[in-house]
């Protein structure tokens, strides 16, 4: 450049400069054009002129306006005298721009007053120039007041859009704005700083500031919004079907390039996180894309095809899908490698730019500026990286969950026994998640040999062959990680096989805590969970011990390593400089990285691979088949249901037959029914039908539609009416003959909601009979053409059991086929045909007087019941009389009327918030409370547990500071330190630094895995001790939730996350010392940069923190969803509904994953705002130090503080990140901690207060007054109950079903403790005894039998307390030594889950035998033998008369002839004790038990 116009950009002069004479006129022009432009003194006058204009314009614009007022006042109705947009069914919302523009424009007017007031200060006697500065900026603030003023006035008025002249002005402001920059930058190039003005160059400074300010209003002007939006409520009302369209779907959507660039479209979200706690439906839904139908449909798609063979289908499939995916985001982490190490490169440039007192300004910029660039590309790679691998990682799980969700719906019998419920719900919690956690630690693997060789390549330029230390280091250290996580593995796979141990026998105790309380087990199954939690708990320790010293090494390898490489160059004599030695620190520093991720992804990799193994096992399960059943619709001929030489087993490998069906022909509209005894098959030929069972050989036709109604109810969560209608449209008139003839009407009447009533979870807030029928009227709904229906009159009593029978089977149903399993005798001579099995086959076939002449089972089955009726025939001849009163007649009706009801659950109407029985999901709002962080730091070792470990992190950060406070002191230029000296002091420093890491890195370690245990034992024993009320209304998959996802944060997370804060934490307060101590104006920097930091942490933590609690609690449904299916799966298969299940599993799991998705999101957003800032730090850091005189910045400290500083803009980030994430993570401690306070039943044992060993000796019952309800301000269950059972007598209790029996039972083991009045056994009031005291002298049969995993020994004796032969003679008594002594196994015979491999009949018989072998004083027996047939009844009733002979007996029956040798019965209605009596007594006046009598022995008429 000329030094003429050298001249012109520093003139203070407002007069063109002298002009060659040979200039030409474009040159003239061209030079003209520069001055007016690019000289100080016309600029200034050019803004100054554009600034008047606008101040003239808003002046006239005033004048016109109070002209206008004073000309209008006489007409008080015209309209210039009202205020502008102000209506009245108008709002208005202030957004962020608003906020911003005002803020800029304020900081402005107040910059720019200052300034003139400082030039005013200094005008006395000074050029024109200061004159021309001191006008030029009291122009420049009085301008911006003015737009301060007018933009308070838009505010008031609701204004929209700014106004005209206000744009025009910004649009001009910001062309003569950049002028300003230009001239600015060009003089900062090439005018040395001795030859300009101060005030020109602090101008100069302000005018680059300025520019970015101008183009953000520009960008304002342009737009024209003035970030005031006006709500109109009539414009809301009009739109607001399509605004809540738009709210839905998540911005993301439809958000622009430069908007997804910088997450600008979580803005609306987490303002308003920011402003309320989130609800759910806050949260927007997912973008189409990411749907979880979609990627259903595209693993779907993409599974290998059989022909391929291949052995890792689920890796294939993964792969196939997202492939796309895993190239971008490694292109993502490729650009930011190419970046990476720019930083490191740049200290000798800065160090020698420092060193060097002639050096020019413009190099110094210019390093700058690539600094920054550079910084600015890999702090957007780093965080564009993150989020789309964790998207990726999202629809991995997403796929995984709906795969594994519908391959649950195809299994066969024998693969779902195998693989279990509790393993089936670590597929779709853990494993899903390694493989999704795995897609961020996939690209480190193929980029660390790039990371290491540019890092070593980088160094050899500096410190020439003593690399080759380095490389030995780095070596040494790979293949110890590497070894390290090879042997990790074997952790890792035993902390899966452990962690699904207690997940199965934690899912057995929450399905089956009513039987385990009755039982007083809850000790034996918690030490069992507990024993496996401690294997579980050994494994983890193991895993983070080794990973404790990985960690360890890894953090000290850079010094170690740097130790290394400066030993050999000190021994080769290669010189090491300032420059030289806090490059090679910053390299090493970056090796640091891919070291630690390297091993990180090593394990993340193990993990997957078998999580991947487990699935591919899974997915390649044998499916049910099919084609084993030829299913026809709509089809001619007559039959309904064929089976010709069918051949059949329970399990797909073993060939033994379970069932063999020579001919079976069921025709349309025939009614068939299926009974033998316990355990010959009947249950096994219903399955067949429905092709359940695995078919060897054989054929089987089924013609129309099916509705299988099982044995054991299966009930959904959700509303009586939503279980009836199953997925089904409303049809009225359907709807109510349902209701209707399954007797449900009279219960809906009592109900508070009726139909609406919500059923807890298995339906346990209803009563065995109601969950029968509701699942009859089910089945009844579906309007099928054949009914398979097992079993169905077990739980109901006879009057019900009659009407059922008579208006549902043969009234609704009769022109339907069904087939009935039953052992109800008396109504098989009104079906077409009866078929008799014994062991897998159908002995007898034809209709009842056939069977009945021919004898043989049939006739066996039909004289046990006929001698069963006996005394009921009996009984009712000599009561007949009497059975025709007015009176009883009215009774039997009343009965007939008011059907059954649950009065357990009948709610109060003045509590109406008592209706809903499964509340929703406790969460906390707003900040984690600080008690929880108290708890969870102090619950190992209290607060000096927390003081070490600050004192440790301490100390830790000193070693490493004091490291590189010796290289910068003994590599100065001045440093008489010899090579020896330094060298030797360097390598001790390192030793202590070691000792120090791993000193800390084993105990967070301790304390981590300390806590976790303590949480986990005060969690179960919490959960152990909770009231049966707390098990009915809370869902198992929210207590399932915190023993797995939650206990798996505070096992590993927390502890790392808390460890990793600690670190990061002095790692930040390292930095920022060292970076202050030499350029200490940064410090004024470290203000806002702590405030805008803390701000932005609480704007986003307040969203974040209820993302997290929103994305634990949608997580539960889809889990308790998938629990909910595999129970129910053979209803849902022969209702052909598997396609409106997986939609509704689609639908938990897109609900759970929009808080994934948004919760990644805003976590990027933050870390995106952070990192800049701190890039910012970094670069006015380094502007300060290389422009202060070298005195002051020494060249050594410079370049260690780059080498620190250079960590900055990703630690900042990391530092707030972890801190959110321990918050995050906090949820986990806050969600268990709501289950370790839970309220408490009764003591267990009450020590002074313990009955005497052979209490209760003589067995006798005094109720007085007794009164029951189940929660407060709900109505009365037993209503004053008063009576006395002696010793030894035999009382059956008879009633409707809900009127109270079941309850009965339930308050004798006070599982429900009286309300009022009080139990008396042998002269003991039971409330003053402890629960274990109470239950275990009680032996109890109940309603529904149930088996735990194991063995039949374990389930008969859990406690092992019996020897081989007592245990061998109990089996025998009850019938099942045959049975078991055929398994090959004999007493350690398999038991699955649930007790699946064992009939329903066989279930009660093994539960019998634990009571034969216990032989209490007092036995309740609940329905106990109503799921096996007559004769074995009757056999069973003997046993249990002469075994129990001395015992008092209480049984609950619906079969008439079970109470009929009782010698007394209790009659309960509507929880009145109407009638007590011997049965005799009863039957020969009117009572409601002559009637049951009656309609049980007229059943058959």
């Amino acid at each position: 450049m000329s030094s003429s116009t050298s001249a012109w950009l520093t003139s203070p002069s407002c007069t063109l400069l002298p002009l060659h004479s040979s200039s030409s006129t474009p040159q003239f022009i061209l030079q003209w054009l520069r001055f007016i432009f690019l000289s100080p003194c016309p600029q200034r006058l050019l803004l100054s002129a554009l600034d008047s204009l606008f101040l003239l314009s808003l002046l006239a614009f005033a004048a016109q306006k109070l002209y206008s007022r004073f000309y209008s006042r006489a007409n008080t109705s015209s309209s210039i005298t009202k205020p502008l947009l102000q209506e009245k069914d108008s709002d208005y919302k202030i957004t962020f721009l608003f906020k911003l523009a005002f803020l800029v424009t304020t900081l402005l007017a107040i910059s720019y007053t200052v300034l003139g007031i400082l030039a005013f200060t200094q005008t006395n006697n000074l050029s024109s120039w200061k004159q021309i500065e001191a006008l030029f900026r009291l122009f420049q603030a009085i301008t911006n007041i003015v737009i301060v003023i007018l933009m308070l006035h838009e505010k008031k008025f609701k204004s929209s859009k700014h106004p005209l002249s206000l744009r025009i002005y910004w649009i001009a402001n910001f062309v003569i704005a950049t002028l300003f920059a230009v001239s600015a930058i060009v003089r900062l190039i090439t005018v040395r700083e001795e030859k300009l003005e101060l005030s020109l160059r602090i101008d100069d400074i302000f005018s680059l500031v300025n520019l970015p300010l101008s183009v953000f209003f520009f960008v304002i002007s342009i737009k024209g919004s003035s970030g005031i939006h006006v709500i109109r409520i009539s414009d809301v009302v009009a739109t607001y079907p399509s605004i809540s369209i738009d709210r839905t779907l998540s911005p993301y959507a439809h958000s622009s390039f430069l908007s997804k660039t910088g997450w600008f479209w979580l803005n609306p979200l987490l303002n308003k996180g920011y402003q309320t706690p989130l609800k759910l439906e806050d949260v927007p839904s997912l973008p189409l894309d990411f749907r979880a139908e979609k990627m259903s449909e595209l693993f779907q798609n993409n599974w290998p095809k059989p022909e391929e063979n291949s052995k890792h289908p689920v890796g294939v499939t993964l792969f196939r899908c997202f492939w796309k995916h895993i190239v971008f985001t490694g292109f993502l982490a490729f650009m930011r490698l190419c970046v990476m190490y720019v930083g490191p490169l740049l200290i000798q440039s800065f160090v020698d730019f420092t060193s060097q007192k002639d050096s020019p300004t413009s190099e110094g910029i210019v390093l700058i500026c690539v600094l920054f660039a550079a910084k600015s590309v890999e702090v957007l790679s780093v965080h564009q990286f993150n989020f789309h691998s964790q998207k990726l990682g999202m629809l991995v799980r997403s796929s995984i969950i709906t795969s594994v969700y519908k391959k649950g719906l195809r299994l066969s019998s024998s693969s779902r026994q195998a693989h279990g419920t509790g393993q089936i719900v670590n597929h779709m919690a853990v494993d899903a998640q390694q493989l999704s956690d795995l897609m961020k630690q996939f690209h480190p693997i193929w980029m660390m040999p790039l990371q290491v060789a540019a890092a070593l390549a980088l160094m050899y330029s500096y410190v020439g062959v003593s690399v080759v230390a380095a490389i030995l280091g780095t070596a040494i250290v790979f293949c110890f990680t590497a070894y390290r996580s090879k042997n990790s593995n074997v952790f890792q796979f035993r902390i899966m096989m452990s962690r699904d141990s207690r997940m199965k026998s934690t899912n057995e105790l929450l399905n089956n805590m009513r039987v385990i309380k009755f039982q007083a087990w809850e000790e034996y199954f918690g030490n069992k969970i507990q024993q496996f939690r401690e294997a579980e708990h050994g494994w983890i320790g193991k895993f983070l011990y080794y990973f404790a010293v990985n960690m360890g090494v890894l953090t000290t390898s850079p010094l170690a390593i740097t130790v290394l490489t400066f030993g050999v160059a000190t021994f080769m004599g290669i010189p090491l400089n300032a420059g030289t030695v806090f490059t090679v620190t910053a390299v090493i520093k970056i090796l640091q990285e891919p070291m630690s991720t390297f091993p990180q992804a090593l394990i993340n990799i193990s993990q997957a691979t078998i999580s991947l193994g487990r699935l591919d096992k899974f997915m390649m399960s044998k499916e049910m088949d099919e084609n084993a059943v030829q299913r026809e619709e709509n089809c001619n001929g007559d039959v309904a249901v064929e089976i010709k030489d069918g051949k059949f087993s329970w399990d797909d490998m073993d060939e033994n037959e379970a069932l063999r069906v020579k001919e079976l022909v069921i025709k349309k509209g025939d009614h068939a029914a299926v009974v033998g005894t316990v355990g010959s098959g009947k249950s096994s030929l219903l399955a067949s039908v429905l092709g359940e069972m695995f078919k060897i050989s054989g054929k089987v036709r089924v013609c129309g539609t099916t509705a299988y109604v099982a044995q054991t109810s299966w009930i959904q969560n959700a509303t009586i009416k939503e279980n009836i209608l199953f997925g089904l449209p409303m049809n009225m008139e359907k709807y109510k003959e349902a209701l209707r003839v399954c007797c449900l009407e009279k219960d809906l009447v009592m109900m508070e909601d009726g139909d609406e009533t919500e059923i807890g979870e298995r339906g346990i807030n209803l009563s065995g009979g109601q969950k029968q029928r509701i699942q009859l009227a089910r089945a009844v709904y579906q309007d099928s053409d054949i009914y398979l229906l097992d079993d169905v009159f077990s739980a109901v009593d006879a009057q019900t059991g009659s009407f059922i029978f008579k208006e549902c089977i043969m009234g609704t149903l009769k022109d339907k086929a069904v087939l009935l399993v039953t052992h109800q005798v008396d109504f098989l001579h009104n079906v077409d045909s009866i078929m008799v099995m014994r062991e897998g086959r159908v002995v007898q076939s034809g209709k009842y007087d056939e069977l009945l002449k021919a004898g043989l089972d049939f006739g066996a089955l039909v004289a046990a019941h006929e001698s069963s009726m006996e005394i009921a025939e009996t009984s009712e001849k000599t009561s007949d009389d009497s059975a025709q009163s007015p009176k009883l007649a009215r009774v039997i009706s009343k009965e007939k009327e008011s059907g059954e009801k649950q009065s357990s659950q009948i709610q109060s109407k003045s509590d109406k918030t008592a209706a809903k029985l499964i509340e929703d999901e406790e969460r906390e709002i707003g900040q984690v409370n600080l008690e929880v962080y108290k708890q969870y730091f102090t619950e190992a070792f209290g607060w000096w547990g927390v003081a070490l470990m600050v004192a440790v992190s301490v100390v830790w950060m000193l070693s490493f500071l004091v490291s590189d406070y010796w290289l910068a002191i003994a590599t100065a230029d001045d440093s008489a330190v010899s090579s020896f000296t330094f060298i030797t002091v360097y390598a001790v420093i390192a030793v202590v630094s070691c000792i120090v890491v791993m000193a800390r890195a084993f105990f967070f370690t301790y304390w981590g895995l300390k806590t976790s245990q303590s949480f986990f034992v005060g969690m179960l024993q919490s959960i152990l001790h909770a009231p049966m009320s707390f098990f009915d209304t809370t869902p198992s998959g929210r207590i399932l939730s915190r023993v797995s996802t939650d206990i798996l944060s505070l096992d590993i997370q927390i502890p790392i996350f808390v460890n990793l804060v600690t670190t990061t934490l002095v790692g930040l307060f390292s930095i920022l010392v060292v970076t202050c101590q030499n350029s200490w104006e940064t410090v004024f920097l470290l203000i806002p940069l702590f405030w805008l930091s803390n701000w932005y942490r609480k704007y986003y933590l307040a969203t974040s923190r209820e993302l997290t609690r929103l994305d634990s609690i949608t997580k539960a449904p889809v889990i308790h969803h998938f629990s909910e299916t595999i129970s129910g799966v053979m209803t849902i298969r022969s209702s052909r509904k598997q396609n409106a299940f997986s939609q509704e599993n689609v639908d938990r799991v897109n609900a759970s994953l929009r808080m994934d998705f948004h919760n990644n999101g805003a976590n990027e957003w933050l870390g995106f705002r952070l990192d800049y800032m701190g890039v910012t730090f970094l670069c006015i850091a380094t502007l300060f130090m290389i422009f202060l005189p070298s005195a002051i910045a020494r060249p050594e400290y410079v370049g260690m503080s780059l080498s620190y500083g250079l960590a900055l803009s990703g630690l900042l980030s990391i530092t707030i990140s972890m801190t959110c994430n321990v918050e995050n993570k906090m949820v986990s401690v806050e969600r268990i901690k709501q289950f370790t306070n839970l309220s408490s039943e009764a003591p267990w044992k009450i020590a002074d207060k313990s009955p005497p060993q052979n209490w209760p000796s003589h067995g006798t019952i005094e109720l007085h007054n007794l009164q029951v309800r189940y929660r407060p301000n709900t109505p009365l269950v037993l209503k004053g109950v008063s009576l006395t059972i002696e010793g030894g007598e035999k009382v059956g209790v008879v009633g409707r079903t809900g009127s109270g029996k079941s309850t009965l039972i339930q308050v004798l083991f006070r599982l429900i403790e009286p309300s009022a009045g009080k139990i008396i056994i042998d002269g003991i009031n039971i409330s003053n005894v402890g629960l274990h005291d109470l239950r275990s002298r009680f032996g109890i049969i109940p309603q529904e039998p149930v088996l735990f995993q194991g063995t039949v020994r374990t389930n008969i004796d859990p406690l092992g307390l019996y020897s081989e032969e007592e245990i061998w003679k109990s089996l025998e008594r009850c019938q099942l030594k045959d049975a078991v002594a055929a398994k090959p196994e004999k007493l350690d015979a398999l038991v699955v889950d649930g007790g699946d491999n064992w009939s329903v009949g066989q279930r009660q018989l093994l539960c019998l035998g634990r009571i034969m072998l216990k032989r209490s004083k007092i036995l309740f027996m609940d329905e106990a033998t109503a799921s096996v047939d007559s004769q074995t009844d009757v056999v069973l009733q003997k046993i249990i008369r002469e075994d129990f002979a001395d015992r008092t007996i209480i049984s609950i029956a619906h079969r008439i002839p079970t109470v009929m040798d009782c010698d007394k019965v209790l009659v309960i209605d509507e929880g009145y004790a109407k009638e007590y009596d011997k049965p005799s007594r009863l039957l020969e006046r009117p009572s409601l038990f002559a009637a049951l009598v009656k309609e049980y022995s007229n059943r058959s008429a």
